[in-house]
């Protein structure tokens, strides 16, 4: 078995205009003072890091390494979610989600999924400068609109959606390989890999693509009522990476798990910081030490209701107290008698 490595924090919820969290030095000496030993970097936030610099410069890569090294902090991994979503959009969303993009290609979907497409192969290659060898980001989507069937679904309306989901990311996947960088896919709602049957439909259509992996995040599931220790079972092969964001869903009379357009505090289904809400880490932590996870475990911190900066404090003692370090050896090992084969066949009634 292996040690998870952390507490480490995604700094994308907390990078601002205001200091401490305006430049990477800053940031970095805050997350160390709050005990953190890692750092997931947006490779889209340019007043923490440039993603094409770092594509095309490994002395550029060493000097990010170097700065938060300074303060005892490592980078656990970069991540494209924004990007990644611009691989696939469903026209429905293009306006909403275009102000991800670049200036220069908003209002052109066709050049917005070529620059998110570039972006992402960029954010392999500096991860490889980094010597990081997982990579976070979304899937996009083209089917999620049609998640559920009604009116109903024209007949092979999904198959085609997915069909043009693995030809988009066909040639990313390949250039990890190439770049020893496994693509971890967060398992997210408004993503058309939102559960375990979706990665599926994905998996078989990249023909098991040994870089299409999973960036697991229990608090998804809660919130759409899917077992995330299960979840662990099935897919331990391919779990690479580990958001350690909790939530908690109240149903009641009037919502469920679409929860009624309400906003975030008024949802039966909400994130919360770590250990106001349900999720059983515990058991989370106790599964990932035993399938051999030695990823970081990162917070990530959504809450409806607490301060962020509260939530990043208690969240890298909350990480720190869960974390295993595993046993190198078996509790009952003080009696073990050794091997004596003549032993265990008289013991059996062998002779």
């Amino acid at each position: 078995m292996k040690t998870l490595k952390g507490p480490a924090i995604f700094l994308a919820q907390f990078a601002g205009d205001e200091a401490p969290f305006d430049n990477l030095d800053s940031i970095g000496r805050w997350a160390a003072s709050l005990g953190y030993k890692g750092v997931q970097i947006p490779s889209w936030d340019k007043r923490l890091f440039d993603v094409e610099k770092a594509a095309s410069s490994k002395d550029y890569c060493d000097e990010i390494t170097g700065t938060l090294a300074a303060h005892g902090v490592q980078v656990t991994e970069l991540s494209t979610h924004l990007q990644g979503q611009l691989v696939a959009v469903h026209p429905a969303y293009d306006e909403m989600f275009d102000g991800f993009a670049a200036p220069e290609v908003r209002g052109n979907p066709k050049a917005r999924q070529a620059w998110a497409v570039d972006q992402v192969k960029a954010a392999i290659k500096a991860s490889n400068h980094m010597g990081i060898n997982a990579h976070a980001t979304f899937s996009g989507a083209l089917a999620w609109p049609y998640v559920y069937p009604w009116p109903q679904r024209p007949a092979g309306l999904i198959e085609t959606a997915f069909d043009e989901l693995a030809k988009r990311w066909t040639p990313i996947l390949d250039a990890a390989e190439d770049a020893g960088v496994d693509v971890c896919y967060e398992i997210h709602p408004g993503e058309d890999l939102f559960d375990g049957a979706t990665f599926e439909m994905f998996l078989e259509r990249v023909k098991n693509h040994p870089r299409a992996n999973i960036l697991y995040d229990p608090s998804h599931f809660v919130l759409q009522q899917l077992d995330y220790l299960d979840f662990i079972d099935i897919y331990a092969d391919r779990i690479r990476m580990f958001h350690v964001k909790d939530a908690e869903f109240n149903p009641t009379g009037r919502q469920g798990v679409y929860s009624g357009y309400q906003g975030w505090v008024g949802r039966a289904g909400r994130f919360r910081s770590l250990g106001d809400g349900q999720v059983d880490f515990g058991a989370i932590f106790s599964k990932l030490a035993a399938i051999d996870f030695d990823g970081w475990a990162v917070l990530e911190w959504e809450c409806a209701l607490k301060h962020p900066e509260d939530g990043a404090r208690e969240g890298a003692e909350f990480i720190k107290n869960h974390i295993i370090r595993v046993t190198e050896k078996a509790f009952d090992d003080f009696a073990d008698g050794g091997t004596d084969e003549a032993a265990n066949r008289r013991i059996l009634g062998l002779g």
